[in-house]
């Protein structure tokens, strides 16, 4: 095994057990627990992540990278925007039936828990959220909405938006609070914001 396939190998035991620790564990989580389960030092933590915090915010990449690849897949180029919403609403709530739903849910709770108690880390954890959301605002970018091409400031807005109501209705769901939302809902929901003018066809850039 060659020195890069010995870091990834590394690396990919250590962010499993970060997953498995923190799931668990929270804020509570430690480098050595993390470290011992992946039958590591906490050196290579160091080493490969630079701290407690980079390890976490790798964890939400690594997380969250699958999905944001399996919603590009999901949206082909020439959808129009509420086409390509559509199909966006339709993929969350099809992930809400998935084996990992709940893993996934109990993840996400405890990262905003984590994040409540260590400020700095909460930065890295946003920081990393950033990242993948901007691949959802490069997704809305361009598409034709009301006769116009959908600017980037317009698709954060929609973005940001958009994951707030699904987070909560796929928390919902998951816990049984929201036995009525199904898929069609999901799109319902998800299209109404896309078509109210005051989120979508204003660019506040133009005001500015």
């Amino acid at each position: 095994m060659t020195r890069a396939e010995t870091k990834e190998r590394n690396r990919r035991s250590l962010l499993d057990a970060a997953f498995q620790v923190v799931s668990r564990d929270g804020y509570r989580a430690t480098l050595d627990e993390i470290a011992d389960q992946a039958g590591l030092t906490t050196g290579a933590i160091y080493s490969l992540f630079g701290s407690k915090g980079g390890l976490v915010a790798a964890l939400v990449t690594d997380h969250l990278r699958p999905h944001y690849e399996e919603i590009e897949q999901a949206i082909p180029a020439e959808m129009g925007l509420l086409e390509a919403v559509e199909a966006f609403a339709r993929y969350y709530r099809r992930s809400c039936d998935a084996p990992a739903a709940t893993s996934a849910l109990s993840l996400q709770i405890t990262l905003l828990d984590m994040a409540l108690h260590d400020p700095e880390l909460g930065a890295q954890l946003a920081a990393s959220v950033r990242t993948q959301e901007s691949h959802l605002i490069a997704l809305f970018t361009g598409r034709s909405h009301n006769g116009k091409a959908v600017t980037s400031h317009q698709a954060q807005r929609l973005v940001t938006a958009l994951r707030a109501v699904f987070v909560g209705l796929t928390q919902g769901v998951v816990l049984g609070l929201a036995p009525g939302a199904d898929e069609q809902y999901f799109v319902d929901t998800a299209c109404a914001l896309a078509s109210n003018a005051a989120l979508v066809d204003q660019d506040a850039d133009a005001a500015v």
